[in-house]
């Protein structure tokens, strides 16, 4: 299995003490965990993408362009580019941009996003968001395979004989759908032959494997080459201690503010996927996606969860409220503690030899 952590880049007060942490600091924090997490023998790091909540993840690309120019080995990635809100021309220079200043470590991965406020803040009709992200992401795709692009849609002017620079590294980067709620995403990446990451982080285990059943099912259907049928998985945060009783006791308050702070939005109660579905740290830990516990039984969880999705790359997310120091004990742990166990037990050829789509950069060990 190969292993990402990924920073949506929240910065909502402490949960205990309402200290807010300074946006200088937050963004600091992300360079410097991306740099330790190279260190640690990390295969990626991925920076999320917002444009309203307490956020501070709206230009994910200049956050990577300072990614790439701190590190020389890790993969850099996205969670996820809100494509259905972008232009494609300015996601085909910004990405290739990114992807050259790496040196051929970028992959993306491209979603409608899960903060319905971005649209009208942008000016764009919320309703369309899944005709937006399919052309966006027709059009992107062409543009990072050719030049002189001849391109008629609905959404935007039509386009002769355009040609995005810079162009990307080594050809075209590979593109992965984030999987959260409906099936659009996983029909979208089945026919196009991409891999999908799965959000597995608010959600009861069932309704995610439905939607991975899907993807694989309509990813066979299409006749595209099963080999690159990859499968990410997020997880409701990663939280570690000697005993999974102390880390329970620890991150409760982390993550009773958490829930805390979704109940502020006052979401639909039948908006799927916009809280989560466990109340309390203990149903969290027990029945949904948080990795909580000691590093042996955090193992276990991504194992088992394995043995539903089947998946090849596993992403976790630490709490920015921790303290940085608790932070970095945090990864250092999961890297040295809990990593191993899983590796011994599943293999894959995501980003191996075998992986012939393998980013021309990424040079971490098989």
């Amino acid at each position: 299995m190969r292993f990402q952590l990924l920073d949506i880049v929240f910065n909502p007060p402490h949960p205990v003490t309402g200290e807010a942490v300074p946006p200088a600091d937050r963004l600091a924090r992300v360079v410097e965990t991306a740099v330790l997490a190279e260190q640690l023998g990390i295969d990626a790091f991925a920076v999320g993408e917002r444009h309203a909540g307490e956020v501070l993840s709206s230009s994910p690309t200049v956050l990577l362009g300072a990614l790439a120019a701190s590190t020389s080995r890790i993969l850099l990635s996205t969670g996820v580019t809100v494509l259905s809100l972008l232009d494609p021309i300015r996601v085909a220079e910004d990405y290739a941009t990114i992807d050259q200043l790496s040196r051929g470590r970028l992959e993306i991965v491209i979603g409608k996003g899960n903060e319905a406020l971005q649209y009208p803040l942008l000016g764009l009709d919320l309703e369309k968001q899944y005709e937006y992200l399919e052309e966006n992401y027709e059009l992107l795709s062409l543009l990072l395979s050719r030049e002189q692009v001849e391109w008629v849609g609905r959404h935007r002017p039509d386009l002769h004989g355009a040609t995005t620079l810079p162009r990307p590294f080594a050809g075209p980067f590979r593109i992965w759908h984030g999987s959260a709620t409906s099936q659009f995403a996983v029909d979208l990446a089945a026919r196009h032959g991409d891999p999908v990451v799965s959000a597995n982080a608010l959600q009861p285990r069932e309704n995610y494997q439905v939607l991975i059943d899907r993807y694989r099912e309509q990813y066979a259907a299409h006749g595209h080459d099963p080999a690159y049928a990859f499968v990410g998985s997020g997880s409701g945060g990663l939280f570690l201690a000697d005993t999974t009783e102390q880390a329970i006791a620890q991150y409760r308050p982390f993550y009773e503010g958490a829930v805390a702070r979704q109940d502020l939005r006052r979401h639909d109660p039948a908006a799927v996927g916009k809280v989560t579905s466990f109340r309390t740290i203990e149903e969290a830990v027990e029945r949904g996606p948080a990795l909580v516990g000691s590093p042996e039984r955090v193992a276990e969880k991504i194992l088992d969860y394995h043995a539903s999705y089947g998946h090849d790359l596993q992403s976790v997310s630490i709490n920015h409220v921790l303290e940085p120091a608790h932070q970095d004990d945090v990864l250092r742990r999961f890297a040295e503690e809990v990593v191993p166990l899983v590796k011994a037990e599943v293999k894959t050829d995501l980003w191996g030899p075998a992986d012939a789509r393998r980013p021309a950069g990424f040079t971490a060990a098989d």
